[in-house]
């Protein structure tokens, strides 16, 4: 890409699209698109690249939810994502793309897993039920992409992040990723003096969390290498649910207790990537995970109306 190339980016309003698009802007890129596109509509998807031809789409647009979100509408999860990613990169051939990023997860690798993950384990065992049909629709974008690139010679780059936090995050009590919702319930459980809070499963699983802004910059740095392939983009560190809950308590100022509900599913017991690949390509996770949650939660606090 240069400066003036025509950019699309489809969901800019979430929480890597907004990183990606205030990235794009400070690396001083002028001509992007990111209007709010229906992309479930086949013909809205149509018209928008018959009208514009982008050069290059950036598509951070998809269904996403934590584990209780995940397991109570996989009918959404799956149907909505796969209609998402069928339309975009069906219209990005058709009207002459040059190049199209597409975000998977980690979660979509094999829920066994207890190495750091490689890109060569998609699809080599088992999905993590919880979030299968997630998992199953974001797996189909990726094969889908590879069968483009076979059969017509379309370019794409697939980047496989982990759990993502950030400025403009989901914190809604429902839907929100394991980060977010700790920070919304330690937040107000201090400003509410409660004397205990009440977290879901064992604490034990282990995951991995990328900030949205160090994302942002791989979007765009793999945009711009002659590349098509899977590539992780991890922090290259892990830390358990029972010491995050106890990091954000920190951050947050919380005093009191912290139970564990171990009725509730812990999902995967551990998602840590191997981004070598993406460190031997130049590049790497710049922001610690404390230095992130204190920026989210500084925006977060911000953003509160009470």
């Amino acid at each position: 890409m240069n400066s003036k190339s025509k950019i699309y980016l489809a969901g800019s309003t979430g929480l890597v699209g907004s990183a990606v698009l205030k990235e794009l802007i400070k690396q001083n890129y002028t001509n992007i698109y990111h209007p709010r596109i229906d992309l479930t509509n086949s013909k809205e998807t149509e018209q928008f690249f018959k009208e514009v031809t982008p050069e290059y789409v950036f598509l951070c647009a998809a269904k996403v939810g934590g584990i209780l979100a995940n397991r109570n509408n996989p009918v959404e999860f799956l149907e909505t994502n796969l209609a998402i990613q069928n339309n975009t990169i069906k219209y990005a051939h058709m009207y002459g793309v040059k190049k199209l990023l597409f975000l998977g997860s980690s979660c979509i690798f094999p829920g066994n897993i207890n190495r750091p993950i490689v890109e060569s384990d998609l699809l080599s065992g088992p999905l993590e039920q919880t979030n299968s049909a997630y998992a199953i629709a974001k797996i189909a974008g990726i094969e889908l992409l590879k069968a483009y690139k076979h059969q017509y010679g379309f370019n794409s780059v697939c980047l496989m992040p982990p759990n993502m936090y950030g400025i403009g995050d989901n914190f809604d009590s429902v839907n929100a990723h394991v980060l977010p919702a700790l920070l919304r319930k330690f937040h107000f459980a201090k400003k509410n003096n409660q004397p205990e809070v009440i977290c879901w499963g064992t604490g034990t699983p282990r995951r991995e969390f990328l900030f949205s802004e160090d994302l942002a910059k791989a979007c765009i740095h793999f945009m711009n290498l002659d590349i098509n392939e899977v590539i992780n983009t991890g922090y290259g560190e892990d830390i358990s649910i029972k010491d995050l809950a106890n990091l954000i308590a920190d951050i947050v100022g919380y005093k009191g207790n912290i139970i564990w509900d171990t009725s509730k599913p812990d999902g995967t017991m551990r998602k840590l990537l191997d981004s070598s690949k993406a460190n031997y390509l130049r590049w790497k996770a710049e922001t610690s995970l404390t230095d992130g949650i204190k920026k989210t939660y500084e925006w977060y606090c911000s953003e509160l109306k009470d």
